[in-house]
């Protein structure tokens, strides 16, 4: 074997035993392990305010929750028909408004509406809020994501 052959073997075994560890590194890891608490406790119910703030105005927005943000609807008297949201547009990420005498949720940059459950009912959005699930306990009020 001559010396510029033995080189080129060389280079290419390195090359391709180092070829999964570039790959590894340029990959995103979009899995959530159990050890991570934030994660993991975004997907439990989170506690994101209180009853009192709730009847207040019959909404609840909280911007930075540990799910994201979140915009409930409703009243502790009707605490079985709480509304859960996450008010960002999906058009193009103005907060949404929700109106009662409209039964909807109503985006004030380009006026697109959403259904309760979150589908879009007027465009120019094309994919619905996400939504989450929403109860009271102890004067509290918790959500959970919808899967």
């Amino acid at each position: 074997m001559k010396r510029r052959e033995f080189f080129n073997w060389v280079g290419l075994g390195l090359l391709a035993s180092s070829l999964p560890v570039a790959i590894a590194a340029c990959t995103t890891d979009t899995t959530t392990t159990a050890s991570s608490p934030s994660q993991g406790a975004a997907k439990d119910w989170q506690k994101i305010g209180t009853v009192a703030d709730l009847d207040k105005t019959g909404q609840l927005l909280v911007p930075e929750s540990p799910v994201g943000a979140v915009l409930v609807v409703g009243t502790s008297k009707a605490a079985k028909n709480l509304i859960a949201v996450n008010p960002t547009c999906t058009h193009q990420g103005c907060t949404v408004a929700w109106k009662t005498d409209k039964n909807q949720f109503v985006c004030p940059c380009h006026d697109a509406k959403f259904a309760r459950d979150g589908k879009v009912q007027a465009a120019p959005a094309e994919k619905p809020l996400r939504t989450y699930l929403a109860k009271i306990e102890n004067d509290s009020v918790f959500v959970k994501p919808a899967y």
